[in-house]
């Protein structure tokens, strides 16, 4: 297998929440596409779903890609706070893993505070301030 990128449903904030998550990893958006760079006779976009992004992408490490839309209106509301799945980011230290244990969990939730596993990882969970759900890892075994 190549690579799993894990890929959000927002109900309008996809934008928003992904200038949040550029802060904490860093890098450029390789891609924004909004509903009205689609529009057209076969595709029509309600003017008040024009701005909202189709697909965004943030390159995050070596391999990894973080992806985005917000789900027109029509489809209804996604739940925000779901529970069923977690993003899992593995860093490379004890210190990335604080950094970015710190900075997505800003105006969050934590469930899980940063700190040593009985597994022997250096772990932390949480839920965003856009109730997307995390767990920051640090294996010093790998």
């Amino acid at each position: 297998m190549k690579t799993i990128n894990p890929w959000i449903n927002f109900n309008g904030n996809a934008e928003e929440a992904f200038t949040f998550y550029k802060s904490v990893f860093g890098g450029e958006f390789t891609k924004i596409i909004r509903f009205k760079d689609l529009s057209g006779p076969e595709f029509q976009v309600a003017e008040n779903e024009a701005d909202k992004i189709m697909h965004i992408a943030l390159p995050i490490g070596k391999h990894n890609v973080l992806i985005a839309n917000d789900v027109p209106e029509f489809m209804g509301r996604v739940n925000e706070n779901e529970n069923r799945s977690k993003i899992l980011v593995s860093t490379e230290s004890r210190e990335e893993a604080d950094k970015i244990f710190n900075g997505l969990s800003a105006g969050g939730e934590v469930e899980g505070p940063m700190g040593d596993s009985p597994w022997s990882t250096y772990a932390g969970m949480f839920r965003d301030k856009y109730g997307i759900e995390w767990i920051v890892e640090f294996d010093p075994n790998l």
